[in-house]
């Protein structure tokens, strides 16, 4: 269902029918209890867009101390730079193009066509705000756009702890230009902005586990194949550790980024006008919160079991392991769901990130199990839940006859459509990725010198030290 479809009919209130995730959980109400009137309906829908998104541009102070906890500390100063300048640049290109992109595509399609975008430049390039029928959107559009900008910048976040400690900064910056102006739009159009994955195989990202957090893992693999591992971190088939220079300042960005998925996933409800989307807030709440925290456990445990001891990093990874797991469907899914779908994450990130050291691909942070493997295992796994679901509800809580509920389950995500979107999601972002990087590699270059990297990018690029008093000299 995409993000627009899904605000119009909570906005219209359409019965339960249709299994609008927010009218799904809708218990029998007191007929004495007055529904929310329009005007309200469209209060609390833009209040829920603009809280959210401050809880979720919170993430980007998440993602830098998680970066700056786990780089050493000659290159920490280059990671606070990175992650506000492309913070920074995803708002401006979502403005610029971004935003249009995303839902600008034709219904059931791949993009729009060239020949729109040069025959009506004003109409794609620079967003405008549209509150002509405000009653009618159920939304003010500054607060929808604010929200979708958060989820773009969340995306290049991703990564920049990849490629920390050998990228060059601009590079890096020009890449973060093409990832949110124009790959990340691109492919989200075609879920999030009625495009073919919504309409022809009912792919379903409720927050998006593929669109953002795949999206992002694809493009830092692609980053990381360009750009090749730091000096030293592998000889022969023996591989060097790099401890960051504070693992308490990960962590802190660790529960950061905890906090802020609760904008992310509860956000994405995209309407807070009645009792049913504040149910099913509540309960995108307690599943998002379960998943993360069985994912902690189950990374415990793992790196018990292949180390003798508990590993933090694999831990703090193991947290956003399930969050990112649980970011496709938060909603559907049983308390007991949500434990078994965090857990499978945590236990993905820790057997995922000594993987990749023998593929000798360096991930500096983890980002690529983290995001891209946990993505994929959580798109997959909606079918799990969602069928489950759908089945129970529509017939306890629900009341639909035998072929109201059969009609539910047709309507509901397939493994093969979920596959679909991930093989074609993956596939595009990868490979353009990889193209862009590629072309950066052979004109302007995007790795430090030796020399640079053995110095630090704070005083090689910077000029200065994030940690003076305890800087070699």
């Amino acid at each position: 269902m995409s993000r627009r479809n899904h605000i119009a009919f909570v906005g219209l209130g359409v019965g339960i029918s249709t299994l609008m995730p927010s009218l799904a959980l809708a218990q029998e109400i007191d007929q004495n209890i007055v529904p929310a009137s329009a005007s309200s309906q469209y209060i609390f829908n833009s209040l829920l867009f603009l809280i959210c998104g401050m809880v979720v541009m919170f993430m980007a102070a998440g993602f830098t101390m998680l970066e700056v906890g786990l780089v050493r500390s000659k290159n920490a100063a280059t990671i606070c730079v990175k992650n506000i300048a492309l913070f920074s640049i995803a708002s401006l290109m979502v403005w610029v193009t971004g935003y249009n992109i995303i839902y600008g595509v034709a219904p059931g399609g791949l993009m729009t066509p060239l020949a729109d975008w040069f025959g009506n430049v004003d109409g794609r390039l620079f967003w405008a705000a549209d509150d002509s029928d405000p009653i009618g959107t159920g939304y003010s559009a500054h607060s929808d756009w604010y929200f979708q900008m958060v989820f773009v910048a969340t995306c290049a976040s991703i990564v920049s702890g990849t490629l920390a400690e050998r990228v060059k900064l601009w590079p890096f910056l020009i890449f973060v230009v093409f990832l949110t102006g124009f790959i990340y739009p691109i492919q989200a159009s075609w879920e999030w902005g009625n495009g073919f994955l919504d309409s022809k195989f009912a792919f379903s990202d409720f927050a998006g586990s593929t669109l953002v957090h795949s999206t992002g893992g694809w493009a830092a693999l692609a980053g990381a194949l360009v750009l090749g591992p730091r000096l030293g971190k592998y000889a022969g088939n023996s591989i060097t550790p790099m401890p960051g220079s504070s693992l308490p300042l990960a962590t802190l960005g660790v529960f950061i980024l905890w906090l802020g998925w609760f904008g992310f996933n509860g956000g994405s409800q995209l309407a807070a006008g009645s009792l049913g989307d504040i149910q099913a807030i509540s309960r995108i709440f307690v599943n998002t919160n379960t998943a993360a925290a069985a994912g902690v456990i189950a990374a415990m445990v793992a790196s018990q079991i292949m180390y003798q001891k508990v590993d933090l990093t694999m831990v703090l990874n193991g947290a956003i392991g399930g969050l990112v797991s649980i970011t496709a469907e938060p909603l559907m899914p049983e308390i007991y769901q949500s434990v078994i779908i965090g857990a499978i994450g945590g236990c993905i990130v820790t057997f995922a990130v000594p993987l990749l050291d023998k593929l000798k691909i360096d991930d500096v942070v983890g980002a690529i199990p983290a995001h891209l493997f946990c993505g994929i295992w959580g798109t997959l796994i909606v079918v799990w839940s969602n069928n489950a679901s759908i089945a129970r509800r529509a017939g306890e809580e629900a009341g639909l006859s035998a072929d109201a509920i059969a009609d539910a389950m047709d309507a509901a995500p397939s493994f093969v459509g979920q596959l679909v979107g991930v093989l074609m999601i993956g596939s595009f972002v990868f490979v353009v990725s990889l193209l862009v990087w590629l072309v950066l590699k052979f004109t302007i270059g995007i790795r430090v010198s030796e020399a640079d990297e053995i110095i630090g990018l704070d005083r090689a690029e910077l000029g200065m030290e994030a940690y003076p008093e305890f800087a070699m000299r």
